[in-house]
């Protein structure tokens, strides 16, 4: 399953992505994954909590960001969970692609049963019908 967390820039996005994390990594039997664009966050998530600072790895487009999905989903095969903070920047989304690259997520997550959980920086009226039905948090 895919969930978003959506919201303008500056509206606390990111502390109910952590708050969500951290609460998940007890409740959890599998391994979480929290891919950021930098490693500001290390010391508010749980010790247990893979994070990857993705801006490291030199992708630049929607397509790379699904490659380097795929090759950590091919190396843990306990992972439960993935958690993005900033979305679109992270995986080079804009509004108009968002769907498409949701969709691909959505496939991973059928596929392997893992769940992800997105912070997007786009206001809930901004999402299509079929995104609107993902939203958990909308700030």
């Amino acid at each position: 399953m895919v969930q978003l967390i959506v919201g303008n820039k500056g509206k606390g996005k990111t502390k109910h992505l952590l708050d969500k994390v951290n609460t998940q990594v007890k409740e959890v039997s599998g391994n979480i994954v929290y891919l950021d664009h930098n490693t500001k966050q290390m010391y508010e998530l749980n010790n247990k909590i893979r994070l990857i600072n993705v801006s490291d790895y030199m992708i630049t487009n929607c397509d790379e960001f699904v490659g380097f999905l795929s090759g950590i989903l091919s190396q843990d095969h306990d992972l439960q969970q993935v958690y993005v903070d900033a979305f679109l920047n992270i995986a080079h989304v804009d509004a108009g692609s968002m769907d498409s690259a949701i969709d691909k997520l959505e496939a991973f997550s059928e596929k392997f049963h893992i769940d992800f959980i997105l912070s997007v920086s786009v206001d809930e009226s901004e999402l299509s019908q079929q995104l609107k039905s993902k939203v958990i948090v909308a700030l």
